[in-house]
């Protein structure tokens, strides 16, 4: 299933900025991460909206901004009866988490690349031609979900196909808002489809090669 949640373990991540030469490690707690990007179809029944520039239930969605990320995040938790993670304040000028909320959210980046690496050291966690849709390999064009092999961890798609939105504000200091993008996707080159590369973009950027996945607060069973 496209909507299918994968238990991810705790673990500690080294996260680092090109600009300031800065690395610096992160204690992850367990959660819980959609094992595909969000794809059209969930997308379409959780907002009644189609924005994708390319048309197919299993591919990913894609022209959604940060702000449409989490208005779905914030949807998805009220149609299962969840208590909304995020409280915005209009669009462009603020957005609270209730980090008490049971819902779902934008995963952190530490938590995005703690879930990539699932375990594995290296720049990816497996051959890029066998794992992810590229430059190299897409046809410059975008994928359904799944059509690659996933991580350890049970995770698709995770470099590659779309960039994905993450929670964190990118380096306030230079870029002001802008979010984090984390992944590579379709259009780029090997280079890009790393589990450390960072991008970033305002949060009301759309274009056809930008998705996201949703993440939950660990809940043992």
């Amino acid at each position: 299933m496209e909507n299918a949640m994968v238990a991810v373990p705790s673990g500690r991540v080294t996260l680092s900025d090109r600009r300031t030469q800065r690395s610096w490690a992160v204690e992850v707690a367990a959660f819980r991460m959609s094992a595909f990007p969000v794809t059209q179809a969930w997308y379409a029944q959780v907002t009644g909206a189609r924005p994708s520039a390319a048309r197919g239930d299993r591919l990913p969605v894609e022209r959604v901004s940060w702000w449409d990320a989490v208005r779905f995040c914030n949807a998805l938790s009220r149609a299962e009866g969840l208590t909304p993670v995020y409280r915005l304040c209009g669009e462009s000028e603020s957005v609270d988490r209730d980090v008490s909320g049971d819902g779902y959210r934008l995963p952190s980046e530490a938590e995005w690349e703690h879930a990539c690496r699932a375990g594995s050291g290296g720049p990816r966690y497996g051959g890029l031609d066998e794992i992810a849709w590229y430059r190299g390999n897409s046809e410059e064009r975008i994928h359904p979900v799944g059509g690659r092999q996933p991580n350890a961890w049970g995770l698709y798609d995770m470099l590659g196909n779309v960039w994905e939105w993450c929670w964190d504000v990118y380096d306030a200091e230079v870029y002001g808002t802008y979010r984090v993008l984390r992944g590579g996707g379709w259009a780029d080159e090997h280079w890009s489809c790393r589990a450390s590369v960072r991008r970033r973009s305002h949060p009301t950027f759309r274009i056809d090669d930008v998705g996201f996945r949703v993440a939950r607060a660990y809940q043992p069973r």
